[in-house]
């Protein structure tokens, strides 16, 4: 099992960035696939972004490719999200999500082979 808890949440301005961090309570580089999702009010979860374990798969969704960045420090069992160029379109409650072992390919940015969730970080753009 693992906990994960979200953090770098705020208010910014569009074209702002802010960079969002999840901390799992347990070593996760080799056995654990993550990933960022995000959900809007009345709208369902997305999938944003996510990485395999070792990092060797990464995904993106097109609304956010060439904006968002996913990493992780595998020495402080910490995954990141870099949000730059913001809009207010990206306006949500931001969550970490991991699953154990690998996550089949092309299914990363699907929320059901996720297990563990954070309870979320909040990113508010305003124009």
């Amino acid at each position: 099992q693992v906990q994960l808890v979200e953090s770098g949440g705020g208010s910014v301005q569009a074209g702002g960035s802010l960079r969002l961090s999840c901390a799992a309570s347990r070593y996760t580089y080799s056995t654990y696939s993550m990933a960022w999702f995000r959900q809007s009010l009345g709208k369902e979860r997305e999938g944003v972004a996510s990485l395999s374990r070792y990092g060797t798969t990464i995904s993106y969704a097109d609304s956010v490719k060439d904006r968002f960045i996913i990493s992780q420090d595998s020495a402080k069992n910490t995954l990141y999200l870099q949000l730059n160029s913001l809009k207010p379109e990206d306006t949500a409650m931001y969550y970490c999500a991991a699953a154990w072992g690998q996550v089949p390919n092309g299914r990363g940015l699907r929320s059901g082979p996720y297990e563990y969730w954070g309870r979320g970080t909040q990113v508010t753009v305003f124009s």
